[in-house]
């Protein structure tokens, strides 16, 4: 039987059986329990990478509003659907050196036991995955003030990675007194 003789529905039955003879299963990924995810980020010249679990989201900078009687680096508080969120300086806060807000600047928000608040990164470099040979304890920089909050490192090739933590900077008593 020819398929012009065959009705309209006769012929999408036809065509979806074909389809299914032929087709093939979709590609299945297959998730290593050895396997690290992260955020990574820049932070002047530092990659770092902070644990899946500890951002709670990524924002492109909101509009802010100045909060009188703070530390030069808290940016200020912005509404975040109908939220209110401080938003500080990472930079500011770690090197007493202000970030510059750049068209790749992003907020990590972390909201960990109380304390809901943006964190300025200079870029936010996406999804990072590491497998456990990649760990080493070895911490890149060299800058005493931003190793307390970092847990450990990845080497992939010729990059270096420090895991910064955004819970170990949210429990920090220094990061909980911005007030002056």
């Amino acid at each position: 039987m020819s398929a012009s003789s065959l009705s309209p529905l006769e012929n999408l039955a036809r065509l979806e059986q074909l389809c299914l003879d032929h087709a093939h299963g979709l590609p299945q990924q297959e998730h290593t329990d050895d396997e690290w995810l992260g955020i990574g980020f820049r932070l002047g010249r530092l990659h770092l990478v902070a644990p899946l679990g500890e951002v709670a989201e990524i924002l492109t900078p909101p509009g802010l509003s100045q909060v009188p009687r703070t530390k030069s680096w808290v940016c200020g508080i912005a509404n975040v659907r109908g939220n209110l969120m401080p938003i500080m300086d990472l930079q500011g806060y770690l090197y007493d050196r202000p970030a510059a807000l750049r068209r790749r600047s992003r907020i990590l928000v972390v909201d960990h036991n109380g304390v809901y608040s943006g964190l300025v990164v200079d870029a936010v470099l996406g999804l990072r995955h590491f497998r456990d040979e990649q760990r080493c304890d070895e911490l890149p920089g060299d800058d005493e003030r931003i190793k307390e909050y970092m847990l450990h490192g990845f080497r992939k090739g010729a990059e270096h990675w420090g895991v910064f933590s955004l819970h170990a900077l949210a429990q920090a008593p220094q990061f909980l007194k911005a007030a002056i």
